[in-house]
């Protein structure tokens, strides 16, 4: 938390000239500006995975210049502030095979050139999880269900592709006060038959308990869906979504911005689910990334 030192000024009726009032406000400047320097410090830098399913980090130059643009592939990516440099964030699908890849970006400098960087995927095994669902619709289901799990998919991936250009932070906080019960990238089996892989963390917490968003955001979109129950969608800004599963209780509606902390429902268990938990998927450059990597370490109860 910051420190703030305040400097008071006693109305004793006489009138501070300028010389004084001047002395006054640059101790003043120099004050809060040791304050930020501290806070800058203090703050963790995001190192990233550059694994399947994690975020690579990429050095895109000082951040005394102005903000570059990058992509990787035909992707925008996030661009941030950090340490003194921008660094580009590369969301990395499960699928990534390990190997060198090219992240693109121009300068404001060198407007119209495009310069490269490459970025080292390592490989990463993700172990295995059986679940047995008692529910039949939810390991196979019908023609009907299928069709509305098809339309489905393909609005989730209109959500997933939002970009809004704005300033993001990726220091978080866990959305919901619980054990990790699932972790990221699991192998999954349902009912012996193997299905994608888990895209996201699973939390466990009684039914009803508060839901809070983990970094500033805004609602783009709520509703009951198929297999993810009652859900919502958040905008974070520059690529970043975060999808959150299986709610017994929306809160907040399509347009509401949010703060880190603001409640946006309540867990429960909608869809296909074995128990009360939130589910929440984070997407980068519209693929699914680990929440865990920008997560602080839970604390042991």
């Amino acid at each position: 938390m910051a420190t703030y030192t305040a400097i008071l000024f006693e109305n004793t009726g006489m009138t501070m000239n300028k010389t004084i009032f001047s002395r006054y406000m640059f101790r003043l400047s120099v004050i809060l500006a040791c304050n930020t320097a501290i806070n800058v410090a203090a703050a963790a830098s995001f190192t990233g995975s550059s694994v399947p399913g994690g975020v690579a980090v990429v050095d895109l130059g000082v951040s005394s210049e102005p903000k570059p643009q990058a992509r990787y592939g035909s992707k925008n990516i996030m661009v941030i502030a950090q340490d003194g440099h921008w660094k580009g964030l590369v969301g990395l699908s499960l699928k990534t095979l390990p190997g060198d890849y090219i992240v693109s970006y121009q300068t404001e400098k060198d407007k119209g050139i495009n310069k490269e960087v490459t970025i080292r995927v390592e490989p990463k095994s993700y172990p295995e999880q059986r679940i047995n669902v008692k529910q039949k619709k939810y390991v196979s289901p019908n023609e009907e269900q299928l069709a509305r799990i098809k339309k489905e998919k393909k609005h989730m991936g209109e959500l997933f592709k939002t970009w809004r250009d704005t300033d993001v932070s990726v220091d978080m906080s866990w959305p919901v006060d619980g054990p990790l019960s699932s972790p990221f990238g699991l192998r999954r089996f349902f009912n012996d038959q193997p299905r994608n892989p888990h895209s996201g963390i699973d939390i466990a917490a009684p039914k009803g308990t508060d839901i809070v968003l983990p970094v500033d955001g805004q609602v783009i979109d709520t509703g009951d869906y198929y297999f993810n129950g009652k859900t919502v969608f958040v905008d974070h800004g520059q690529g970043m979504i975060s999808m959150f599963n299986h709610m017994s209780k929306i809160t907040v509606k399509p347009g509401d911005k949010l703060k880190r902390g603001d409640k946006i429902g309540e867990i429960g268990k909608t869809g296909r689910v074995t128990g009360p938990h939130l589910h929440w998927s984070l997407s980068l450059n519209e693929v699914r990334v680990d929440p865990m990597l920008f997560l602080p370490e839970q604390k042991k109860k």
